[in-house]
């Protein structure tokens, strides 16, 4: 009964999905694309391939949300393809970044939709016309019909790479008519850290085992790394970038910037012995942060409009900011940086993942609001690859002096290599792990 309650709510809603596809769709046009998609209609199937028999080889549907889950998604799905070479992948997503890059992870024979709203019927329509033989969704993403159904179907679902905050999981409990029955309707549950399972055992979910975080096996864009090292010769300063801020961070930077410019603490390098780079995270708020860097008197320089990198700076021209607007190219400004202050992490947020800077040898200076990644924030601060400081005016004069006039920065990099190193491994475990749910 409380299953019906719920999916006539859903069903209700879409309307209102609807329009909020179309308002979103204003600023990312990503999410105006195939929009029947969501709603359980497909225009595409399997193509016909070279393989026999293609319909009685395994499909995996694999849910990644959004651009986070989709980066862990990609290390997953080529230790997948390793181990089966003939699977066929069904990839969703819920945002249009994470859909984005998620197509330059499809291979041959793979397909990529938007993931189904959740009632009973769209949920059907999905698994009919894909029929996957294993439902693996990653990192937090449970939604009542998509494990109701799937069970009706006999199909397995698994959350892998697992994470639950102290905050995600008070949510739950509030909802825990509804989200008990999911959470204990999956077939098993693989977590990053122990917290996490411990949170998720509390929501009644089946924690096999606690296995890592898939992003420490990632591997940096070498590519864009050597990139960003052909560009930094060029440079005269060192480089602090602003990493994935979150609206409202931006604003409390130029803050402490203009502070700085206009009141310098004594013995404190002056705000021009950098060059400053800002990465928003969301690509619709690109020309947002672009307005404010102008309207407090900055020049700037767009990384949209770089051919041969931001280039040599003259001393005329020391108040420019770097903007990083580009998508799919954080190695690159990873690579540009000396140390990296963690975006959404000087707001209650829940910050970023930290894993991406330290594996490009980037230090990563953090606020107090680390909780959605709680786990990786402690261990990169014991292996001394981050720093933790109570707001963004200390994490500015933190970054000057770190780059400046601190202590060795190449021990800060080797720690940040060897703490990625030292956490590799997850993602062979959760492939052993799914190994009985495919029998190919």
């Amino acid at each position: 009964m409380i299953l019906g309650v719920y999916s006539w709510f859903m069903q209700a809603m879409q309307p209102l999905l609807r329009s909020k596809l179309r308002r979103r769709g204003l600023k990312e046009p990503g999410y105006l694309e195939n929009i029947e998609e969501r709603f359980g209609v497909y225009a595409n199937t399997f193509k016909t391939t070279t393989h026999p028999e293609p319909s009685s080889r395994a499909c995996i549907w694999v849910h990644a949300v959004s651009l986070g889950e989709t980066r862990a998604a990609e290390v997953l799905l080529h230790a997948l393809r390793a181990e089966y070479p003939h699977v066929r992948i069904v990839l969703t997503h819920g945002t249009a970044t994470g859909r984005a890059l998620g197509a330059s992870l499809l291979k041959e024979d793979d397909i990529q939709v938007w993931q189904p709203w959740d009632t009973p019927t769209i949920v059907q329509r999905f698994l009919h016309h894909f029929q996957p033989h294993l439902a693996v969704v990653l990192e937090t993403e449970v939604w009542p019909n998509w494990v109701a159904q799937c069970k009706r179907a006999n199909i397995p679902m698994v959350l892998v790479n697992a994470r639950m905050s102290e905050k995600s999981m008070l949510s739950a409990q509030r909802l825990a008519w509804l989200s008990g029955p999911a959470y204990a309707g999956l077939n098993g549950v693989w977590a990053q850290t122990p917290d996490d399972a411990k949170r998720l055992e509390l929501l009644g979910a089946p924690v096999m085992e606690v296995v890592g975080n898939l992003k420490f096996d990632a591997q940096p864009n070498s590519v864009l790394l050597a990139q960003a090292l052909l560009w930094s010769k060029n440079f005269t300063r060192p480089v602090v970038l602003l990493a994935s801020s979150r609206e409202g961070e931006e604003d409390l930077w130029l803050d402490a910037l203009q502070a700085l410019k206009e009141n310098p603490v004594d013995g404190q390098e002056h705000v021009h012995a950098v060059h400053w780079l800002v990465v928003p995270r969301h690509p619709q708020r690109f020309d947002e942060v672009a307005q404010a860097i102008l309207s407090r008197g900055w020049k700037l320089s767009r990384r949209s409009e770089w051919v041969d990198g931001p280039g040599q700076i003259d001393e005329a021209h020391l108040d420019t900011v770097w903007l990083g607007d580009s998508m799919g190219e954080m190695s690159l400004y990873f690579g540009l940086a000396d140390v990296a202050l963690l975006g959404g992490s000087f707001m209650p947020l829940g910050g970023q993942n930290l894993i991406e800077a330290t594996a490009c040898g980037c230090p990563v200076i953090m606020g107090p609001h680390t909780f959605n990644f709680a786990e990786a924030a402690e261990l990169a601060l014991k292996a001394d690859a981050a720093i933790r400081v109570k707001d963004m005016a200390q994490a500015v004069t933190s970054a000057l002096q770190l780059v400046c006039s601190g202590p060795d920065e190449s021990n800060y990099v080797s720690a940040c290599l060897a703490f990625t190193q030292k956490n590799k491994g997850a993602t062979q475990r959760t492939v052993q792990a799914l190994k009985p749910y495919l029998h190919t």
